[in-house]
């Protein structure tokens, strides 16, 4: 059996770590491809070196950014690879443009297909990856669900392929890596508040639109406490555009940072109070034990409701006077954490991995 392993965001390589990590651990040999959907040092590549993963066999450059030229042209680069090394199994991770990609080509090969992280459901149209992660579960032969609510998604869907709760490989990725980050980074010397809470935003439907971006700006300048706010390079674009970038460089209680590599930006999870944000994946992060942090999440829907249902995460949508009462509750609340993630032990890699050497057969 001739594995390989995609990626092609920031997230999957995170997610991917502990997996690539235990297939070198057990001797099974795999290609490592990078489709270049995100090509920029900062948001992929660097994590790649920090993570001290093997250099991609092949990285695309692309030359589309429209999603649906984008997805084709990553699928004819893919198709050509995939083709030359015989690939037999594509594992892939996640929602994203990439993933998609991946597993249709895949699909179109006959080559059979690991979705890692399958199930999860926002069920709020308006999201890309939602389109994306409903596709890939479809097409997929084995779906690596996180939690028994995602493998209820599927079994309710009816998918074709072969479902097994694992646990999420972000659990297993905090773990391992967060003590080499309170060895390695030195972020928090730079940070100029002694509490603070930790934002990002990147998603279309908040910084597209200028009423939206406009009202989570405003949260952060109006904050009862400061707020550390690493930019995204999207996002850094339409406050530009949008003419917000003054009024946060000005304020005392802002702190503008550019992109964070992953080990700077456990200890800022680490370290804060609490985290504001629309990403998904930060929301499983929140949860690790040696992280426990309450979150605000900036969006009216989750595709990660067992956050919410332990105490972690709070949906707060993007009206301005909502999150900053949310933001206050917690200030005054005592919280009491579980001490267990929703998402898993910390050995999800590790069940994937043995699962596909069981059922695939790959020799070392």
């Amino acid at each position: 059996m001739i594995l390989a392993v995609v990626v092609g965001t920031r997230p999957e390589i995170i997610k991917m770590a502990p997996v690539i990590k235990e297939l070198e651990q057990q001797g099974l040999p795999f290609y490592f491809i990078h489709t270049g959907q995100h090509l920029d040092y900062n948001m992929s590549l660097q994590f790649i070196e920090e993570l001290n993963l093997p250099k991609p066999d092949y990285t695309f450059k692309l030359k589309n950014r429209r999603p649906a030229a984008q997805i084709g042209e990553m699928m004819a680069k893919l198709d050509r690879v995939l083709r030359r090394l015989k690939i037999k199994l594509l594992l892939i991770q996640g929602d994203t443009n990439t993933m998609l990609a991946a597993a249709l080509t895949a699909v179109k090969l006959g080559v059979k297909v690991g979705h890692i992280e399958a199930g999860l459901r926002s069920y709020d149209w308006r999201m890309p990856e939602e389109h994306n992660r409903r596709m890939v579960d479809h097409v997929s032969d084995y779906l690596f669900a996180p939690t028994e609510r995602a493998k209820n998604n599927l079994i309710e869907e009816h998918v074709y392929g072969k479902i097994y709760v694992t646990g999420n490989t972000v659990i297993d990725a905090v773990t391992r890596y967060l003590p080499l980050a309170e060895k390695q980074s030195s972020i928090m010397k730079t940070i100029k508040f002694k509490g603070f809470a930790l934002a990002t935003i990147h998603r279309a439907e908040n910084v597209d639109n200028y009423s939206a971006l406009k009202n989570l700006i405003e949260v952060f300048l109006e904050s009862p406490l400061p707020v550390v706010f690493p930019v995204h390079p999207r996002t850094e674009k339409r406050l530009k555009l949008f003419h917000l970038t003054r009024k946060l460089a000005e304020s005392r209680n802002v702190q503008l940072l550019p992109p964070q590599g992953y080990f700077n930006f456990l200890l800022l999870m680490k370290n804060c109070k609490l985290i504001l944000t629309d990403s998904g994946g930060l929301q499983e992060e929140a949860t690790a034990p040696c992280i426990r942090k309450p979150v605000l999440v900036l969006r009216i829907s989750t595709e990660r409701p067992e956050a919410v249902e332990a105490g972690f995460a709070r949906v707060v949508g993007i009206d301005k006077n909502s999150i900053l009462k949310s933001i206050s509750e917690i200030l005054n609340e005592k919280l009491n954490l579980p001490a267990i993630s929703p998402f898993g032990d910390g050995r999800a890699s590790q069940k994937i991995v043995n699962i596909i050497s069981d059922v695939t057969k790959i020799t070392r």
